[in-house]
């Protein structure tokens, strides 16, 4: 059966009743969702924190480096050069030198394929949690025991040392933790743990815009490697980035923006760096490029790279205000409503500035006119309203708002508590803390040619519950077969361990709305790879990627029910399918009218000959698959599939002919039935 690739849409949103398709989780919002409850009457020109202290929407934004956000990051293995610029005061005592060491080593093993070296420093990371207790040696061996990597694979386990490690503050256990509470249902565990791992997330956004972060990139597409993101990804030896320097060399201030942009959030597969970044911003700002001019201000307002200094950040938001640069207003606003680098806080002012912003169609506008009447900060008290903003600034990606209104969710204010709701926002939200750093040493990893470290560290994503991580780790797996350098419980992974830990991950990917997966976990179970054959399952699984109108899926529904296989044999049915399969993808054409035609030979020539070879073709089929990629498809499958055609068109004639042959010697015949749906022949 031929793959097809089809787009699958990670996230859409809509305006009320707003639709939101984030990641794993379709979060429908309604009016039936608003909580009904009158708007304050009082006005309150106090600090509104003191009668809300738990929600200081308004806190200090920091730009700290990710290992203090995060105890326990691989930000020391993977950018060293960045954590000692931080850390030149304060070293890493000698356990975590030896946490680090343990898990250097392990990463190195595993790209050079030593098992040897690979138990040992999983006997140092054991000890490390076991006899001293470190809470990072405790996540690392929790992760170990999940994948089944010279641990047993052990759930159970995994569990309790994460539990271990979380209790000791790691948050990549509290991560991992939440996600398992999470698939099993259990939102009232998970929400407290998503709601605790937003917080550190956005604590570290920008104060006037839309924080951009490091997307996890899909490295296949389909069964294929994704060759267009792939070279998007390549930072500073990117040909498109290397245009984009020349060009800004040469003096063009977009192309200067540009450049800082990538390095200050690492994006396109550049390290974050706040020296380039700066230096960047500060040519552009001569030549009078606004967009610069507010970064320059959100890089003096957080103290990223540079001493804080709000005097500053309100000079370079408002230089970029007055190019119209409506965000910038919402800096500016941030600094009133803080009372930071101006002579004394005013409410007045920043409300001004935000409804600036949001009359400009700003997200970060509406979303700080949401905190505000949601808070009564210098406006009366109004929950439902506030609501709303934050449904239009949600509307816009603005993550800070879908944090806004997965606490509303979480605690019932304004809206109808929903912990399943509020879990799947604050999960969205939580998946752009600084542990996402993982994607981009996964995909370096990759791009070097390093697919045992990708895997690795994809595979520890994938505990954490990043849909992408999942797939891509599982992908690695069956791409790379034996060549993956997947460890096992003693010594590299035997085939049924790799096909095991692919089917696995695929099968949480295809959980969270990834059709590609589904449709794998349906062939797994069809053939039985990695797992037992279990045709009803494999339906299952393919009516899950049908749901999300999957080609393939559809094909593979209609061949079932054509045979009987794991669905009623019904030929009407199939057909159906068949139909359905082209039209969602015209690239179907061919398949689908080589299946008509196999439907209508045994529609009207049931129990024949022909009927018998259209049948014993699937025992054929995965010896010749691989043949059919690697020639066929290669020299061109429109001369062969034509002569399949006509094999199939000299076995139908010679069956007639033996039929009339037999009518002539007196047999009984079936006459030849009129053609009702014939299928259009084949090109």
């Amino acid at each position: 059966m031929q793959k097809y690739n089809l787009t699958l849409s990670l996230l859409i949103f809509s305006l009320l009743p707003p639709s939101l398709l984030a990641g794993p989780v379709v979060l429908i919002l309604s009016q039936d969702d608003l909580k009904d409850i009158p708007s304050s009457a009082t006005t309150t020109d106090a600090d509104p924190a003191e009668s809300l202290p738990e929600w200081d929407e308004f806190g200090d934004s920091d730009s700290k480096p990710e290992h203090e956000l995060e105890p326990g990051s691989w930000s020391p293995i993977f950018e060293p050069d960045a954590v000692n610029s931080s850390t030149s005061e304060s070293k890493l005592d000698t356990e975590m030198e030896q946490y680090y060491s343990a898990v250097e080593k392990m990463l190195s093993a595993v790209s050079d394929g030593e098992v040897g070296v690979m138990e040992e420093s999983v006997a140092e990371i054991e000890e490390l949690a076991s006899v001293k207790g470190n809470s990072h040696a405790q996540s690392v061996l929790g992760f170990l025991y999940g994948l089944g990597q010279i641990k047993e694979r052990n759930k159970a386990k995994a569990f309790l040392y994460h539990n271990f490690a979380a209790k000791g503050g790691n948050l990549q256990s509290k991560l991992a933790i939440a996600y398992t509470y999470y698939r099993q249902h259990m939102y009232e565990k998970a929400v407290k743990l998503y709601a605790e791992l937003a917080e550190v997330a956005v604590n570290s956004f920008l104060i006037s815009k839309y924080s951009p972060v490091i997307e996890p990139v899909r490295i296949h597409n389909g069964a294929e490697e994704n060759k267009e993101a792939l070279k998007k990804s390549r930072g500073e030896d990117d040909d498109v980035f290397q245009i984009l320097e020349y060009q800004a060399q040469k003096g063009n201030a977009g192309a200067m923006y540009k450049i800082g942009y990538f390095y200050y959030f690492g994006l396109r597969g550049l390290r974050r760096d706040h020296a380039k970044a700066l230096a960047w911003f500060s040519k552009a700002v001569e030549k009078g490029e606004p967009r610069s001019m507010e970064l320059l201000g959100e890089i003096y307002a957080r103290g990223a790279g540079v001493e804080r200094n709000y005097t500053k950040a309100l000079e370079w938001l408002t230089l970029a205000a007055k190019q119209q640069l409506y965000s910038a207003y919402n800096g500016m606003g941030y600094l009133y409503v803080k009372g930071y680098g101006v002579e004394k806080k005013n409410y007045t002012k920043a409300k001004e500035y935000f409804e600036r912003a949001a009359d400009n169609e700003d997200a970060g506008g509406h979303y700080n006119l949401g905190v505000i009447h949601l808070k009564g900060i210098g406006v009366k008290r109004d929950v439902k309203l506030a609501c709303q903003y934050f449904i239009v600034a949600a509307n816009a990606g603005q993550p800070k708002a879908f944090y806004q209104l997965a606490k509303m969710f979480h605690k019932g204010v304004g809206l109808k508590k929903n912990l399943p709701m509020a879990t799947g926002l604050y999960k969205l939200v939580a998946e752009r803390g600084p542990w996402n750093s993982l994607s981009r040493w996964a995909l370096e990893s990759y791009l070097k040619g390093n697919v045992g470290k990708a895997s690795l560290l994809y595979s520890r994503m994938a505990e954490l519950g990043y849909e992408i991580a999942q797939s891509n780790a599982a992908w690695i797996l069956d791409k790379y077969a034996e060549h993956s350098m997947c460890v096992g419980e003693s010594g590299f992974c035997t085939d049924s361990e790799r096909h095991q830990r692919a089917h696995s991950l695929w099968w949480e990917a295809s959980e969270q709305g990834n059709e590609h997966a589904a449709l794998l976990i349906g062939d797994a179970y069809y053939y039985g790879r990695g797992t037992v054959r279990d045709y009803e399952r494999a339906a299952e699984a393919y009516m899950h990627a049908k749901s999300q109108s999957n080609a393939q899926a559809m094909f593979n529904l209609g061949y079932m029910h054509e045979h009987g296989k794991g669905l009623p044999f019904d030929l009407n049915l199939a057909k159906r399918y068949y139909d359905q399969a082209l039209e969602i993808d015209s690239a179907a054409k061919l398949p689908v009218t080589l299946a008509l035609t196999s439907l209508w030979i045994r529609k009207n020539y049931a129990d024949s000959f022909m009927v018998y070879v259209i049948d014993s073709l699937p025992e054929f089929y995965p010896k010749i698959e691989a043949w059919v990629e690697n020639v066929i498809l290669e020299e061109g499958n429109a001369t062969i599939l034509t002569l399949f055609v006509c094999l199939l068109t000299v076995l139908y004639f010679r069956e007639r002919q033996r039929r009339n042959a037999g009518v002539a010697a007196g047999e009984v015949g079936i006459p030849d039935q009129p053609i009702e749906h014939a299928p259009p022949a084949p090109n």
